[in-house]
């Protein structure tokens, strides 16, 4: 036999046993040590996932809960602005109209407001027509460009 076969050896007083467990000689229904503890730290290691995953999941709904109702905020403040906005813009119509009443009288200062305001509005919804054509042409088909 070579010297790096395991097995038994000759030892000074006659044959030695090999020293290391052998996993076939352990009785039925027991585990070895090496094992058992690997089952050990897999167990563990499932749990400190699972445990990890149901943090992150309550992590993820205090989260969205939090930008929910800050979204909800931010968008009632945004309306809110829109309609001082809004009512801004109708007491300078007001004031631009009677500021010119008495240069043009009160349906000439009326037709100037109207018509400037007009001409603003075709303006900016041709520019959204613009828009919007560069958009239609961007994901549309190639056959439509």
């Amino acid at each position: 036999m070579h010297d790096t076969e395991p097995g038994p050896r000759a030892g000074p007083t006659g044959p030695v046993e090999d020293a290391s467990p052998d996993p076939a000689a352990a009785m039925p229904g027991e585990d070895s040590t090496g094992f058992a503890a690997l089952r050990d730290d897999v167990g563990a290691l499932v749990e400190d996932a699972r445990t990890y995953a149901e943090a992150e999941i309550a992590f993820q709904k205090t989260r969205a809960s939090l930008a929910g109702k800050r979204g909800g905020r931010a968008l009632v403040l945004l309306v809110l602005a829109l309609v001082l906005l809004h009512i801004a813009l109708i007491a300078l119509a007001v004031g631009a109209v009677i500021a010119l009443a008495p240069l043009v009288t009160i349906w000439g200062a009326i037709a100037i407001v109207v018509g400037v305001l007009l001409v603003g509005v075709v303006v900016l919804v041709m520019g959204a027509a613009a828009d919007g054509r560069m958009v239609a042409a961007m994901f549309g088909s190639g056959e439509e460009r």
